[in-house]
């Protein structure tokens, strides 16, 4: 009993500790004062302001897009990945591939954006919407393989020998076994690439160009400048959304993991 509640008191001083300055930044965006002290009445004047300026409109929708594009074509890449990684017949494969898919997980951000800096800079690639885009595909890719591969080891081999006795071809097989079966892990990896190049910073900062920006660099570009509200409210309205993205996929995999027990119920 004493263990459960020391647990439990440390969960709630973690959550205190990781939540707490998000929502006094959140408490003051409504803050008619202008400032991060002394609350002197309530106004949605700095989310209009947000709302109001065209250049930071663009700048969202280029985040957006750079992060529904990366998130897509990394998922078609990582499938493939996790799809080698499984079935590749040698296991001194199988690991070297998995550890160079570990690189860029453990690699730290800042490596990572210089490395792309100088590859981008020796190929004469101009940066901007080109050199966000295929950064933020290369550190996704990873992830969406960790995603999918446990999916792929949960699967049983006798499923795709049924399929090939069957008379499926290898089309068939990934298209109808395969790929439905592993479908929570892509989703799953779907949405943290997502999350992920929504949130990046440190890759973006250095391979974006004159004239492009991404809604995480124009955020500590406007900090730099002095204290404004509107940075409470724009990191607001994007937290709010990162919510609705968790929720949104929380309750999409419970639909799928719902429908996959009772598939598995109806074959019993």
């Amino acid at each position: 009993m004493k263990k459960y509640k020391w647990s439990n008191l440390y969960l709630i001083f973690v959550f205190v500790i990781l939540y707490a300055p998000i929502f006094y930044l959140m408490f003051y965006s409504f803050n008619v004062g202008g400032t991060m002290h002394g609350f002197k009445g309530f106004t949605l004047d700095y989310y209009r302001e947000v709302f109001a300026d065209t250049r930071l409109l663009i700048i969202v929708l280029n985040t957006f897009v750079i992060a529904l594009l990366s998130a897509v074509i990394a998922t078609i890449i990582g499938i493939c990945g996790a799809l080698a990684i499984k079935f590749i017949p040698k296991p001194v494969g199988k690991n070297t591939l998995l550890s160079l898919n570990n690189v860029l997980i453990v690699s730290p951000d800042v490596i990572i954006g210089a490395s792309f800096l100088i590859f981008f800079t020796i190929l004469g690639i101009k940066l901007g919407f080109i050199s966000v885009l295929v950064s933020h595909i290369a550190f996704s890719i990873p992830i969406v393989v960790l995603m999918i591969l446990p999916k792929l080891q949960e699967m049983s081999s006798t499923l795709i020998d049924a399929a090939r006795d069957l008379g499926a071809s290898q089309w068939q097989v990934l298209s109808k076994v395969i790929l439905p079966y592993i479908a929570p892990g892509v989703l799953a990896g779907f949405f943290m690439a997502l999350t992920y190049s929504l949130d990046d910073f440190a890759v973006t900062f250095f391979v974006t160009g004159n004239g492009f920006s991404t809604l995480s660099v124009e955020i500590y570009s406007r900090a730099r400048q002095g204290i404004s509200l509107s940075i409470n409210a724009l990191s607001t309205l994007i937290f709010l959304f990162t919510i609705l993205l968790v929720i949104g996929y929380y309750f999409i995999n419970r639909k799928n993991n719902t429908k996959t027990v009772r598939s598995g119920a109806n074959k019993r």
